[in-house]
């Protein structure tokens, strides 16, 4: 096996503790977004390290679309179990059910952008002044815009052409009532620091990040997988394919890729030789040319 014992790995882990001790200082009630994902799962691994031997001081919050991965689903709950962290799951099916929201219809509907009410209504129900996200740079244009910590006003809305300078890691936490911040620790690694750093971390990761057989269709040049979830065209056929995941999201928006990765070390090297970004298989974010930057702005995450 390769040695992926990085240096900037052991930098980058430093970077991101410190910014989760900050905002452990600055706020009274944070907590971590947590979705199943490999970027979420590094951020309770890096909250973990933060507070040893202590658990870690705030829960995990999942906005459900109900449209989930079920491999996901059952990691997070079994992480959950695991280190004894309080889960508080809002759903969008009650979103949905309650009038919050009206739920997309057609091929190409999605309770993506859903996510978005339920999320600033959990906000407000539990009074949240600080969530942790794992959003990065080099994922999207308008994330790489985010400060470390960035300030959401009473609306839970973003500006991104009004953000507190970070000169010297000096992170602003400073609100007003009903106001409150994500935050997000590892803005600055990229893919490959994820897939390198959970190698060398040994870290647990749902089994839809390696490839496995799955039926799919392909739709506009993306690999879905089949689900009830999302209506297929008369000329669109469902076969059996040898696919993983990049990057996980409600099903009705994430691509799969072909892959024959079946292990940590072979996920870094099909990573280091793809030239395709891994939001680049998120249809979410193909809706218009501005279309994260419009959901970041509304209060998403």
């Amino acid at each position: 096996m390769k040695n992926y014992n990085l240096t900037h790995l052991k930098e980058l882990e430093s970077e991101s503790i410190y910014v989760i001790r900050e905002l452990a200082a600055q706020f009274e009630r944070p907590a971590l977004l947590f979705s199943g994902g490999k970027d979420s799962i590094i951020c309770f691994h890096l909250a973990r390290k933060a507070f040893a031997p202590a658990k870690v001081p705030f829960p995990l919050v999942h906005i459900d679309t109900g449209h989930n991965f079920e491999e996901a689903i059952t990691f997070r709950d079994d992480l959950a179990a695991k280190y004894g962290a309080h889960l508080i799951v809002g759903s969008v099916q009650d979103s949905i059910d309650t009038g919050r929201v009206n739920e997309e219809k057609g091929f190409n509907a999605s309770r993506n952008v859903l996510q978005t009410v339920t999320l600033l209504d959990t906000i407000e129900n539990y009074k949240f002044d600080a969530l942790i996200g794992g959003a990065r740079r080099d994922e999207e244009k308008a994330r790489a815009k985010e400060r470390f910590f960035s300030h959401r006003d009473e609306f839970g809305q973003w500006d991104p052409k009004n953000q507190r300078p970070e000169l010297w890691n000096i992170f602003n936490g400073k609100k007003a009532v009903g106001e409150h911040f994500r935050v997000f620790p590892i803005s600055n690694w990229t893919e490959m620091d994820v897939w390198q750093y959970i190698l060398q971390e040994k870290i647990e990761i749902p089994s839809i990040y390696f490839t496995h057989e799955r039926e799919c269709f392909v739709r506009d040049g993306v690999i879905y997988a089949h689900s009830h979830v999302i209506p297929l065209k008369p000329t669109e056929k469902v076969e059996k394919m040898q696919v993983r995941f990049r990057t996980v999201g409600d099903i009705s928006c994430t691509g799969a890729v072909l892959s024959k990765a079946n292990s940590l070390e072979e996920i870094v090297e099909e990573v280091a030789a793809t030239r395709v970004t891994e939001r680049g298989s998120r249809i979410d974010d193909k809706r218009s040319e501005a279309a994260m930057e419009d959901r970041k702005k509304a209060g998403y995450f």
